[in-house]
This record gives structure tokens, C-alpha cells and sequence, in this order.
């Protein structure tokens, strides 16, 4: 598998080991993302994501070297920012339910997004999720996706506005989310 590299956005995904379930309370969702945002909020753009039982899902840019080096942080190869975020959420998770061994099914599995419908499709993908695997009957009720971010004004880490350009504002955003396209990604 190709490197998670610099300037490029990817759809980023993976499971819980034999399929366990890597969010268990409604604590751990929050954890995550709290984790999420001391690693990688500021080497990444996100544009989507969504936490679901057992798998998750992101869509992000990881930001040019220049735009890290003109922050405050060190820049390191993109991946260790990934495998420090990882290993920092199945260390806790594995302490709290008393449990040993690998949490995640893979290191991290990614396609890079090359093209704008693309992008266009995995973030709708990506939103209904919740809805495709049966947790919920309305995607737009499950709390843990980015769906929130946009059709609300509360903060987010959530970078609204490259996607909102994409469906040229939030009202073709919410028509185009009336339909369910499957982009056939394996989980």
C-alpha cells in the first residue's frame, strides 16, 4: 500500500479486529475525536467523517509541508501522526474494557481521492453510512458524522467550506444528500 503523503486528500478507513466493535459507549466517540484533534487536527483537513460501531470512515487532506512548518509543530513523516493517534485510542480503549492485543483490523486503509466527483460521492457516502449498515433509519439522526457540522453553526474542526464550493452551498448539499449513491468501498 502506498504512503499517506503530504498535499494529498484521502478517504481513510478501517474496523475493529474480527470485526469488534471499537466504540462501545457513547465516551469512547468523543475520546476519538478528542484524540483526533491533539494528533492530526493540525496536519489535516477534514472534510467528512462518520464513527460507527465497529468501523470509521474520513475524508481529509493532509496539508503541504509548508503550511505544517508554518505552524507551531514538527513536521514528521505524515504516517507517524496516524499511528500516534491509533495507538494513543487502542491503548485506552484496550485499559478500559480490559482487553489485550490489536483493537484495529488494519494499520489504516486509504484511496486517495483523485478527482472531484469522487469526492463529491465519498462524502455523501460517508454521511449515510450510518444509515447503509442499518444503525439508524435516518442518517441525519447518528451524532458521530460530520453531517452536523454542516447543517449547523456550532464550532467544528470540519473545513465546510472547500465542500459546501463542491455542491455550491449548503442547499445543493442537502438536496444531493436525499440520494444514496454506494461507491462500493470495501470495509
Amino acid at each position: 500500500m502506498e504512503p499517506i503523503e503530504y498535499d494529498n486528500t484521502y478517504h481513510l478507513f478501517n474496523q475493529g479486529n474480527n470485526r469488534e466493535n471499537i466504540f462501545i459507549e457513547s465516551e469512547n466517540y468523543r475520546f476519538f475525536m478528542s484524540l483526533f484533534k491533539k494528533h492530526l487536527a493540525d496536519i489535516c483537513e477534514v472534510y467528512a467523517y462518520v464513527l460507527l460501531i465497529n468501523h470509521f470512515h474520513f475524508v481529509l487532506r493532509i496539508k503541504d509541508v509548508d503550511e505544517i512548518n508554518n505552524s507551531e509543530i514538527t513536521c514528521k513523516p505524515a504516517w507517524r501522526y496516524f499511528s500516534n493517534f491509533f495507538n494513543a485510542y487502542a491503548k485506552a480503549y484496550n485499559k478500559s474494557y480490559n482487553r489485550t492485543g490489536s483493537l484495529f483490523r488494519y494499520k489504516i486503509r486509504r484511496k486517495k481521492v483523485l478527482d472531484e466527483k469522487y469526492l463529491f460521492n465519498l462524502v455523501k457516502y460517508i454521511h449515510f453510512n450510518p444509515q447503509n449498515h442499518s444503525l439508524i433509519d435516518d442518517f441525519r439522526n447518528w451524532q458521530y458524522s460530520s453531517w452536523h457540522a454542516y447543517t449547523t453553526n456550532k464550532p467544528t474542526l470540519i473545513a465546510k467550506e472547500y465542500i459546501l464550493n463542491q455542491f455550491d452551498g449548503i442547499d445543493n448539499f442537502i438536496e444531493h444528500h436525499r440520494f444514496i449513491q454506494d461507491l462500493d468501498d470495501e470495509e
